[in-house]
């Protein structure tokens, strides 16, 4: 009996779901009514986690991908395992995407095997799954996975794939961004709520119709409608009677904060998924933007933030090859995006220290390699090559 599959008829222990326990989901809702902080779909309606998800994502998702054996890249067609994971035909970057969504959004990502290499054994194609098609039960110790409802077999653990962040020890799944900062999130989507109420109704009365007398409802009621006509651009005389005044009730600056309470909320939102992205996304400004610092803070993005999304997609494209030397390394400094004249010089020092060869700067720019390229260039061919060849380029 296999570590996963303790009895044949397991009663669940615990179901380790995607939610948040349930006295945490209980205040939740009491926070914020109908506002289910915790949920992967309705946490999207946040523009700040829509936009910080989809950015990281992307950015993941459309990094070029080199395979290297004992550190040294592997020129030619990457495997199909990496340019095409899903064997679906829409490629590496459609995969990434809906993977690091699942991360994102979900915490964990799910794939089952769908094609194999039988040479190798090893998977060649992963359909990924749906977070909310996958659960897992906790059966005397072991856990059992279930796709649909339906249990998965033992022998199709072999192609079943799971893979979680933010790991706590103890639990199997693991710990969504969204689960971790629901409050903050809450707050976000209450206030877009409050927004969209205010602007259309005004989130109160636009002022008040007063009489000395007293009125009946229907009295009130036509005073009321003459008025709401009026107000909308008749333009045709108002005419009351005696004893009518008309107070406008103006927005009280405290009403009026509810703005700076969106951008703040959006901004912790941002802040969720890493150091930098609220400055990103345009939620927090500081100090002028300068050249040198927008370089600078792509660094600090790339070092603090978006590195550990780019690992973990390293990893993940790895264990879809077979157990050799070979890796998968996506490439960091496309996110950089340097201009043309700092690679050009960036390669003239690579030349002249010797640290790259012709043909490696001749691959980072998209060009053919040449036959003498492979060579360590001698301190007179470095200085020929840099003022010539790979300037050119």
């Amino acid at each position: 009996m296999s570590l996963f599959f303790r009895r044949s008829d397991p009663t669940p222990v615990e179901d380790r779901s995607l939610q948040m326990p349930p006295a945490y989901m209980q205040a939740l809702r009491e926070s914020f009514g109908s506002v289910n902080a915790a949920s992967g779909d309705t946490s999207l309606q946040s523009v700040a986690v829509r936009s910080t998800a989809d950015l990281i994502a992307s950015l993941v998702s459309e990094l070029p991908a080199d395979v290297y054996r004992n550190g040294r890249k592997v020129r030619g067609a990457v495997p199909s395992s990496v340019s095409d994971p899903g064997g679906d035909g829409a490629g590496r970057e459609d995969w990434l995407y809906r993977l690091m969504m699942s991360f994102l959004v979900r915490g964990n990502s799910y794939g089952v095997a769908v094609d194999w290499d039988t040479g190798r054994g090893v998977p060649s194609a992963i359909d990924l799954l749906h977070p909310d098609d996958v659960r897992a039960v906790d059966i005397d110790g072991g856990v059992r996975w279930y796709i649909k409802g339906k249990p998965v077999s033992d022998s199709d653990m072999r192609g079943f794939k799971h893979w979680r962040m933010n790991p706590v020890a103890g639990r199997v799944l693991g710990l969504s961004p969204v689960e971790m900062h629901a409050t903050t999130i809450g707050v976000s989507l209450r206030s877009a709520r409050f927004a969209d109420q205010f602007f259309a109704d005004g989130a109160h009365p636009s002022g008040l119709l007063v009489n000395s007398s007293p009125l009946s409802r229907t009295d009130a009621k036509t005073a009321k409608a003459l008025l709401v006509d009026t107000m909308r651009g008749t333009r045709e005389p108002l005419v009351l009677g005696d004893g009518w005044d008309y107070k406008p009730i103006q927005v009280s600056p405290e009403e009026s904060q509810f703005l700076q309470t969106q951008q703040f909320s959006e901004a912790q939102c941002a802040r969720m998924y890493g150091p930098g992205f609220a400055e990103v996304m345009g939620y927090e400004t500081g100090g002028s933007m300068t050249y040198a610092n927008v370089v600078d803070r792509r660094q600090d993005l790339l070092v603090l933030s978006m590195n550990k999304w780019i690992r973990r997609a390293d990893r993940i494209l790895t264990s879809l090859l077979p157990p050799s030397t070979l890796t998968v390394r996506l490439d960091r400094d496309a996110l950089l995006e340097a201009t043309t004249l700092d690679r050009y010089r960036a390669h003239e020092l690579a030349l002249r220290n010797r640290w790259r060869t012709v043909n490696e700067i001749r691959d980072i720019e998209d060009l053919e390699p040449v036959e003498w390229g492979d060579s360590e260039p001698s301190q007179t061919n470095t200085q020929e090559v840099t003022n010539g060849d790979a300037t050119q380029s």
